[in-house]
């Protein structure tokens, strides 16, 4: 049985009195001091953990002014804050043991947008893909890229000063950033565009503006010699560029990358850059990376918007990811040639000629050499279409997530990987990089802006292994060395961090000393995410440093086998795409809806790894409670036990309901199990936590209901009339709800499936096998799911009939559960067993040798990756394959049985296909060849980019989860039915026909009907 996991860090009682205080003085945002809340904010992208007090999150100015001033109280003076954004740091700046004040949460509406002078107001918490979404109309963009765009925020890359591609020509996010509304650790408030220093003021803000000013204009002379003349970001206080060319003093320059040790950034005034109208991306292909890196400088001397470089390791884990099927046709391979290295070069503008006139010069010159053999080029690849450009750079974008899913135990770490030196230096400084990690016999992939000098490279480590951490901390005083020497950065794109203690040594002690100085001013009690870039000058605190407590320390206090067991958890390396804005990505329902981190695949893998470290320190083997669950019933007592525990839950702690919490805000979908980089899939570790936490726990009375559902159906099935108008009574229904905590329960298929054999052929195990083994490809078996067979078996007998119109035979297989019900609800021991029983007769059947087909694409699916999971090897030899799948290969096969194909509905109206979230993210290529197939037919399917319908099986019809569900519907579902006729809306799967039903009362077709139809 799982033990009670009583054991927590208490919250100090100083915090705990300001946030009490807080909340009485009328703070309107959310105050959480939950141990899960906190560990989902303890990690960010970077190595690093520290568990923070408590965390914040604003909903106004006016909260953040009343956090600050609060906080200035005397008895409050050890409170301190740390600003967070989109968490997608890769150096621990967010990360702090005081208070997180996450801004992203509700402090993220974009308030104005001047057209006409081209520049937009924003809260902080906005993302950046979202700010884009908003001021695309307007024909402008917000141009610093990062490869986080789709979840960091603009405070963030603000803090940091972010760039990304195209900074050459663009610029970093500074250079566009012309006023800000600033809020200091003493509740003060500062408007930088409207800001004069008065001689008289008093203020914080007066005196941090006054102090800056004098260290700019005093110490000019060794700024300017200090500062390398790079494009990318410094100190963290960007004293060169707060003085302008008039010779104007610039506030807004030295909040730009300060990492929120000198103020909360609260909004922001930025200005936009028109969208250009003409884009061409070359892809040039080379037989070595050294080549592609030497070859670049031809690149930029083309006049080049930006040059992005990526090495082997990135592309083939690419080739290895869902992302590679979107850009396999924009990266052909080369004939007899090992690709190595791609410069992926972009040619943009407002002048579509001049820009044709730019490719066409350096064609020119990569034909040339091509022909001549000279720079390892093997060939390029022009795109033209936007989209396809698109493709690439989110190919691109992807590169950090895809390095941490090496295999191995030994993941990809950031703490070297954003150095930057002149780019004139920048193949001889990474020859040098390469030397100092072959020496080490490390792996790594490398990537990065080689126009502006900047290499993204991570080398392999395990973190669990003391040793690999201490190799961590040699390599990164190596390599600040090595930029030193040529004339580079450390941290010249993803900020300081905990490598602010590499400051002093850079700046000397002169120059140093000035910047704790402007600290000071603006902090003078180091409140502001304290540790970070500098200190106040007089303070005795320390600055943090590379050495510090990091996520392996956590880890290494977990079994290595527990650990081995929990891939799907203890891989996460925080990169945080599961935080993704755009709401018809299906990954992931939950967090979109609640913004809740812990609501994510990131902040469950985070709950888990705690959950096991917590268990491994009780000396208690998961692996031993999962194996008694699997082989044994729980007897009586047990069972009294469960029923005692689960009523004590109200006053005894346990962190395994915090984990509980956030499990069961899942849906289920299985999107992160693909469209992670790292593969976090949490269905697989949430059925085993909740496996593990009901041999504790009783279950409520709906689980069983749900796991039982497959052995309950028949038997409804057997009286569907009866069965449905007992469901119709609204006391039924009441009762239902107020005792199971089920609700919108949907009505059996009548007549049933059984009832509808004119349109298939029953199965004779005996007969097919006499049939000739050439004759048995005009046979199609149909496996039944409970879903479809009971509740929508038009959809069965409708694809029956579409069989038969294409000259086959249906044969209906008996019912065999799936048991997909019971692995989402943790029911694992009869999931096994019945996983058993299913597989072992669909491999008897696979003997035949005929198609075994199923309609409902997460029913199917199940087959594949539930059943390998939990049977493995002994899951046997069979395959059963979605509608589509079993379509494609036999197109040309059914021509000889439809006259006039290629003449018929050429000209109808389309039809738009609004595809299951699990069948787009395991199967990549289902959307195109659905439409592969509606074309050979004559007619025409449009795909609707959709993300999860907020049903998934079951979830929807619970309760406590109606709410979520609803909101989750209405991401992408609801407005694009609102926008689309409906009767032409084609739909896969049927717990997402179930949610259409269900909200807009009407019945959707599967592409199956549709095609049916269209045959007709």
């Amino acid at each position: 049985m799982l033990p009670r996991l009583h054991s927590k860090t208490d919250v100090d009682p100083v915090v705990s009195s300001y946030l009490s205080a807080l909340e009485a003085k009328g703070f309107s945002g959310d105050i959480e001091t939950q141990y899960s809340s906190r560990l989902a904010v303890a990690t960010d992208n970077s190595v690093y953990q520290q568990l923070p007090q408590a965390v914040v999150h604003p909903k106004t100015t006016q909260d953040v002014v009343l956090l600050g001033k609060i906080g200035s109280l005397p008895e409050f003076e050890r409170v301190t804050f740390s600003p967070r954004g989109g968490g997608t740091g890769t150096n621990g700046q967010s990360l702090t043991k005081g208070i997180v004040v996450d801004l992203s949460r509700h402090m993220n509406k974009i308030l104005e947008v001047n057209a006409q002078e081209g520049w937009v107001r924003v809260q902080t918490g906005v993302i950046k893909d979202q700010l884009n979404d908003a001021v695309r109309p307007y024909g402008y963009f917000f141009s610093p890229d990062l490869s986080t765009s789709n979840r960091a925020t603009v405070g963030g890359m603000i803090n940091t000063d972010a760039s990304g591609q195209g900074s050459l020509k663009y610029g970093k996010t500074s250079d566009h950033v012309l006023s800000l509304q600033a809020v200091f650790a003493d509740g003060s408030m500062l408007e930088s565009d409207s800001f004069e220093i008065d001689s008289g003021d008093q203020s914080c803000a007066a005196n941090a503006a006054s102090v800056t000013e004098a260290v700019c204009r005093e110490f000019r002379p060794q700024i300017e010699a200090k500062f390398p003349p790079l494009n990318r970001f410094l100190t963290g206080y960007d004293l060169k560029n707060a003085i302008t060319e008039h010779d104007e003093f610039n506030l807004t320059r030295v909040l730009c990358g300060a990492e929120g040790s000198l103020a909360f950034i609260t909004e922001a005034k930025l200005n936009l850059t028109p969208i250009p109208d003409a884009r061409t991306l070359v892809n040039v292909k080379y037989d070595t990376f050294d080549s592609a890196l030497r070859n670049a400088p031809l690149m930029v001397e083309a006049q080049a918007l930006s040059v992005e470089t990526v090495d082997s390791k990135v592309l083939n884990l690419a080739k290895q990811d869902i992302v590679w099927h979107t850009v396999s046709d924009l990266l052909t391979d080369v004939p007899g040639k090992e690709m190595l290295g791609i410069n992926m070069v972009e040619f943009a503008g407002s002048n579509p000629e001049q820009v044709a006139s730019q490719v066409e010069v350096l064609i020119n010159k990569l034909d040339q050499q091509i022909e001549q053999g000279q720079s390892g080029i093997i060939g390029y690849q022009v795109c033209n279409d936007l989209v396809g450009i698109n493709r690439i750079y989110n190919m691109r974008k992807k590169a950090v997530g895809l390095l941490g899913a090496a295999k191995g135990k030994a993941k990809p770490v950031a703490f070297a990987e954003d150095t930057c030196v002149p780019p004139e230096n920048l193949a001889d400084f990474i020859g040098e990089f390469r030397e100092l990690l072959d020496k080490q016999n490390l792996n790594y992939g490398m990537f990065g802006h080689v126009d502006a000098g900047v290499l993204h490279v991570r080398p392999a480590l395990d973190l669990c292994d003391p040793m690999q951490e201490q190799l961590m901390h040699e390599i990164s005083d190596q390599v600040v060395q090595l930029v030193a020497k040529y004339g580079g950065l450390m941290w010249g794109e993803h900020g300081k961090g905990f490598r602010s203690e590499y400051g002093p040594e850079f700046f000397g002690e002169e120059l140093f000393t000035q910047l704790r100085r402007v600290k000071a001013a603006f902090d003078p009690l180091n409140k502001m995410n304290p540790g970070k870039i500098c200190t106040p000058l007089d303070s005795q605190a320390e600055l943090v440093k590379v050495t510090d407590t990091k996520r392996g320390y956590y880890d290494r206090q977990i079994e290595v086998k527990v650990r081995d067991s929990f891939k799907a958890a203890m891989e996460c390396n925080g990169n945080g795409l599961c935080f993704n804005y755009d709401t018809s990505s299906p990954m992931c329902p939950s967090m979109k809806v609640t913004a809740d981190r812990r609501q994510s695949p990131k902040g469950r893998a985070g709950l888990v790894r705690e959950w096991l470290r917590q268990l491994s320190e009780q000396g208690v083997d998961i692996l031993d409670v999962e194996q008694e669950s699997l082989h044994k019933s729980a007897t009586i007592k047990e069972m009294i036990e469960r029923v005692r525990n689960s009523l004590n839950k109200r006053h005894e702690y346990d962190f395994s309901h915090e984990v509980y919490d956030a499990m069961n805000g899942c849906l289920a979908c299985k999107a992160c199990a693909s469209q992670c980089p790292i593969k976090v899939d949490v269905p697989s570790f949430r059925s085993r936590f909740l496996n593990a936490y009901y041999s504790r726990y009783q279950r409520p009375i709906k689980d069983y209901l749900v796991a039982n559902i497959e052995t309950l159906l028949p038997v409804m099935g057997a009286v569907p009339q009866v069965t449905n108008a007992v469901l119709k009574q609204g006391w039924v229904q009441s009762l239902t709800e107020k005792t199971v905590g089920y609700i919108d329960a949907p009505l059996l298929s009548v007549p049933t499936l059984k009832q509808r054999s004119e349109a298939y052929e029953l199965f004779d195990l005996q007969r097919l096998n006499a049939v000739s083994p050439s004759e048995r490809d005009n046979y199609v078996l149909i496996v039944q799911d409970p879903f479809t067979s009971y509740y929508d078996a038009d959809v069965v007998e409708d694809f029956c009939l579409l069989v038969k119109k294409l000259g086959k035979t249906p044969v209906m297989l008996p019912f065999k559960p799936n048991g997909k019900a019971q692995h989402i609800k943790g029911f694992l021991r009869q999931f096994a067993k019945g996983a058993k029983n299913t597989a072992a007769f669909l491999e008897t059947v696979a003997s035949l040798g005929i198609p075994m087909v199923g309609v409902d694409p997460a029913l199917v699916l199940c087959y594949r990756d539930e059943y390998n999971e939990i049977l493995g090897e002994s899951r046997g030899d069979f395959d059963v394959l979605t509608a589509h799948e079993w379509f494609v290969p036999r197109l040309e096969q059914f021509d000889s049985h439809l006259e006039q194909v290629e003449q018929r509905g050429s000209n109808e109206e389309p039809w738009y296909l609004f595809a299951h979230c699990t069948e787009k993210t395991k199967l990549p290529n289902a959307e195109k060849e659905w439409g592969a197939i509606f074309t050979h037919f004559g007619a025409v399917l449009n795909t609707v980019p959709v993300g999860c319908c907020g049903m998934a099986g079951t979830f929807g019809h619970e309760s406590d989860k109606l709410q979520m569900s609803k909101d989750i519907y209405g991401l992408s579902w609801k407005g694009n039915l609102d926008s689309l006729p409906k009767e032409r809306c084609l739909v896969t799967g049927y717990s997402c026909r179930s949610q259409v039903k269900r909200f807009e009362g009407t019945i959707t077709l599967h592409p199956v009907q549709a095609l049916l139809k269209h045959l007709a």
